[in-house]
């Protein structure tokens, strides 16, 4: 079959197989390289029903055709990658349809940046954005359940969902909302696809209810599997489908439009930063500041401290203000190593209130119950002293990414998550195990909630590689699993932790993963390979092996 001729027959939007956008489609943020056969942007969401009905159509005769979604390209899993048709939302259906006095209407492919840039001006936000704030859509974050570094006060990309507008598997445009219970039963009473996916979900969501929640990780956040056991709310008497959509990478239907609850912000913020040499330090130190309920409470480690001084001229033209005005600010830093040597973890807890003062007055009072550690401390006033710590947190990523040659960023262990309590025994066992093995890494994460992305720097092309991946995620995710956590918090499953469901869920709920993505998608038409069905060989074959090769 020529995929391309049968796609032009019907479709308005752009349609590309040249090698130079093969090979960029072929790449996310994560380790892998998987080349797609076409890449479509369509032009509304008529196009999207249409290449929904042409693919399960073609499907019986064509079993590896199939539908993966993508926007920035931003995610670290492999979850937008594929070797059938990617379907590239980001340049023609990132419309932002409506504000209103507190939600938006929004296509996904529209970028945060944009996004953000007009709630803004009538003085209303979404919280949830992660650290790649610039570089990411609204549709990503939807299908990831993103949170970031406002998580912690406000929640994740869940909680903000309203409605969504999904293009299912009989090519067919339907909204999602919550339902009441007469609602809920209005909806298994139709016809088609419809009323078959209310009325089986509903069955499968009643008949496994207990099991469900206590399969529900135990932990603030959780990206991981899909979220079955938020559906229905036994107290409010509520059946939600947007819980399930939420998280799914695309593999249950396409969205097409996003109804998304916003917030007001408060006014002013002071930044609490916190240089810690003893990690043993950190669960109590953790708890007394999380007693004065920052907004945001993130942390990075030395080697990333490390990397941000190395790369001070990329971190001063990010910030607008020249080298030596950065040098100049980190006057305080430069003292403390010199006289102290480099902090283990520096903490970043900052603090929002209606009015300067009762900012100021919050991380205040958190460093004062601090001084009984003797801890080097300080509070930021200055925007530009603030910003530069929040410029090392959200970009240390990209410079490893882009800055440091012959090694990769290889993103497999970079979202686990703890309950804040565990951190004493966690920490030392997770150090222990990664220094068992000769690779450079940088940590980082949302220490408020337990959340740390450990990013290991690897050549790929090298023969250990492979089991380097392997056993270390097995010892990592064992770990987790053992403290109760998540093995992903905010980045989700993909390629990397796809095959380690059935481990942490369980084969019974992994079972009732499965009969989900049955319920959906029959065919198996929507991004197959995530969620059910990962392989770990399939994900291992497509290491990207881009960086040149030395010996690990």
């Amino acid at each position: 079959m020529d995929l391309v001729s049968k796609i032009k027959e019907f479709f308005k939007g752009e349609i590309t197989t040249t090698e130079a956008d093969l090979e960029k489609y072929s790449r996310d943020a994560s380790l892998f390289k998987v080349k797609p056969q076409v890449i479509v942007s369509p032009g509304d969401a008529e196009d999207i029903k249409k290449l929904v009905k042409f693919v399960s159509e073609k499907k019986p005769e064509n079993p590896a055709l199939s539908l993966t979604m993508r926007s920035g390209g931003t995610d670290m899993t492999g979850g937008p990658l594929s070797e059938s048709i990617v379907v590239d939302v980001s340049k023609r259906i990132n419309q932002l349809k409506e504000i209103g006095p507190d939600y938006a209407v929004v296509e996904p492919g529209m970028f945060y940046r944009d996004f953000e840039r007009e709630t803004l001006k009538k003085n209303l936000l979404l919280p949830s954005y992660p650290a790649s704030r610039e570089i990411c859509t609204l549709g990503g974050m939807v299908a990831n359940n993103s949170g970031g570094e406002k998580t912690l006060a406000y929640g994740k990309t869940i909680d903000y969902v309203e409605e969504l507008k999904v293009v299912l598997g009989d090519g067919e445009e339907y909204v999602i909302k919550p339902l009441t219970e007469p609602e809920l039963e209005d909806k298994k009473k139709k016809s088609g696809l419809e009323g078959e996916i209310y009325s089986k979900i509903s069955d499968l969501i009643i008949n496994n209810y207990d099991l469900l929640r206590e399969a529900k990780p135990k932990v603030k956040k959780n990206s991981s599997g899909y979220y079955l056991w938020d559906i229905y709310n036994a107290n409010k008497k509520i059946f939600d489908l947007t819980k399930l959509f939420v998280g799914s990478q695309g593999t249950l239907g396409i969205i097409t439009e996003i109804n998304i609850r916003l917030i007001k912000p408060k006014k002013y913020r002071r930044l609490l930063v916190v240089f810690l040499k003893d990690i043993k330090l950190l669960a109590p130190i953790t708890k007394k500041i999380l007693e004065f309920g920052p907004e945001s409470f993130e942390s990075y480690d030395d080697h990333t401290f490390k990397v941000a001084l190395k790369f001070l001229p990329e971190l001063a033209r990010k910030l607008k203000g020249g080298l030596i005005h950065l040098a100049f600010n980190f006057l305080h830093e430069f003292w403390i190593i010199f006289m102290k040597g480099m902090p283990k973890l520096v903490l970043l807890a900052e603090f929002s209130g209606e009015t300067e003062l009762e900012a100021y007055n919050q991380a205040r009072q958190a460093e004062k119950s601090l001084a009984d550690f003797g801890l080097d401390t300080k509070i930021s006033l200055s925007g530009y002293d603030t910003e530069k710590y929040w410029i090392i947190r959200r970009e240390s990523f990209n410079l490893l990414r882009h800055k440091i040659k012959n090694l990769r960023t290889a993103p497999f262990i970079e979202d686990i998550i703890v309950k804040p309590e565990y951190l004493p025994e966690f920490l030392p066992q997770l150090y222990d195990i990664l220094d068992g093995y000769p690779i450079i890494y940088t940590m980082a994460g949302h220490v408020g909630d337990g959340n740390f992305h450990i990013i290991p720097l690897m050549d790929l092309g090298q023969p250990e590689a492979k089991d380097f991946i392997v056993g270390l995620a097995k010892k990592v995710y064992n770990l987790v699993i053992n403290f109760h956590g998540s093995i992903s918090a905010e980045h989700n499953d993909g390629l990397i932790r796809g095959p380690y469901l059935k481990q942490f869920f369980g084969e019974e709920v992994y079972g009732l993963f499965e009969e989900v993505k049955n319920i959906f998608d029959p065919q198996g038409i929507f991004n197959p390979g995530k969620k059910t069905g990962a392989n770990l060989k399939y994900a291992l074959d497509h290491l990207d092996y881009t960086a040149p090769s030395k010996k690990l």
